[in-house]
């Protein structure tokens, strides 16, 4: 079950400071600590399971798998004066493969779990866990799963949602209308924007939906745009992405004079990925988040050439679980890796940015908000770089 150690090609060391420089200071700030968690010896390596999907039928698992493991291990060689036993785990994509390695690295002494990626699979891990009281680092993104023993690493819709109704209703484009899918995700992300606009001051003052396909885009077409004009509002808000149907709007809103400068197009979702999105005529100008271009651009450059290609999209979340784990265990307190420590205020600096886990498993993640001007990314309002507060 256990994979083997990826081997690491050498790194240069001045790209190597950078990075480690930018995160040595990982807890950025007082540690609460005391819970339930397993005690941790910190003058002895710390069993740390990870959890990747390796194994899986789903085609590109495999790769995810690796760019996983090699964010994770590249962090591990980061750590200063912290003692970490990296144990890798593939759980093929199933959820009762998942819960079966689970059990067995807390038998083998894990004391935190890093992973899986799949909230399903996240779900069968927590329970599997939580006689031992082991906290799981997933890399789901789904606030469904998350609670009890089980925090969600990954960009929440609500992260997105917030920054974006924030930014709007500071710019004055605070009256949004909602365009979203009828699919299980779209429906996520409507609730996400609406729990958002409660807490920002934005004002929903319309949703539209589609049916998820071009002719259900087409057919809707004409309600969306009518409403539109006669709801007041100042913002358009599409929760689809890029492989969804973000361009198929983009191109026919504009073309039913629903565009800017009468209403502000923006999004939940990252419009820069994957880049070709940034061509798009109808989102030129559009709002949207996305995690610190600058950290996020130094990582991408230290794994490419620690190992000749570009990490995936989220294998930062692995990074970002280590580097937090290591900034707790640096604390020196047996009570490390507890409930109590990994919720602590001040949160951590990451590959993507600060990030703090809620009291409810969810996390708060420092986002910049862009527009898209001439087909490239321009930074409107930069990621806050700490946190202010106990958290929401």
């Amino acid at each position: 079950m256990r994979a083997q150690n990826t081997r690491r090609t050498p790194i240069r060391a001045t790209r190597r400071a950078m990075l480690t420089s930018l995160l040595a200071l990982a807890a950025c700030g007082p540690i609460s600590l005391g819970g339930g968690t397993p005690r941790v010896d910190v003058n002895a390596p710390v069993t740390v399971a990870l959890l990747v999907p390796a194994g899986s039928s789903t085609p590109g698992d495999d790769i995810l798998a690796s760019n996983l493991e090699n964010a994770a291990r590249l962090a591990v060689s980061d750590l200063s004066g912290v003692q970490l036993d990296l144990r890798v785990y593939s759980t093929q994509g199933d959820p009762s493969v998942a819960a079966q390695v689970a059990a067995q690295a807390v038998s083998e002494g894990a004391r935190i779990i890093l992973g899986p990626v799949r909230s399903a699979e996240a779900s069968a891990v927590g329970s599997a866990g939580a006689a031992s009281d082991v906290n799981v680092l997933s890399f789901s993104n789904n606030p469904a799963v998350a609670g009890n023993n089980v925090f969600v690493l990954g960009l929440t819709p609500d992260n997105a949602a917030r920054r974006i109704l924030g930014y709007a209703n500071a710019n004055s484009r605070g009256r949004v209308m909602i365009i979203g899918e009828r699919t299980t995700a779209g429906e996520l992300m409507m609730a996400a924007v609406n729990r958002a606009a409660s807490e920002t001051g934005a004002q929903i003052v319309a949703t539209e939906t589609y049916e998820f396909s071009q002719q259900g885009i087409v057919s809707a077409l004409p309600t969306l745009a009518s409403t539109a004009r006669s709801s007041g509002a100042q913002s358009i808000l599409f929760t689809a992405d890029s492989a969804g149907a973000l361009p198929v709007l983009a191109q026919l809103l504009p073309d039913n004079r629903i565009a800017p400068p009468q209403f502000q197009f923006m999004g939940v979702t990252q419009w820069n990925v994957p880049p070709a999105t940034l061509q798009l005529r109808g989102l030129q100008e559009g709002w949207f988040t996305l995690p610190d271009p600058t950290i996020t651009g130094q990582f991408d450059s230290r794994y490419e050439s620690a190992y000749g290609s570009a990490p995936h999209p989220i294998a930062g979340l692995a990074y970002d679980g280590i580097a937090a784990i290591g900034a707790l265990l640096g604390s020196g307190s047996p009570d490390a890796l507890s409930r109590a420590s990994l919720v602590q205020g001040s949160g951590f600096v990451g590959v993507n940015g600060v990030f703090r886990l809620l009291p409810d498993g969810t996390n708060q993640r420092g986002l910049a908000v862009a527009t898209i001007r001439d087909n490239a990314v321009v930074i409107l309002d930069p990621a806050p770089r700490s946190f202010a507060g106990a958290g929401l």
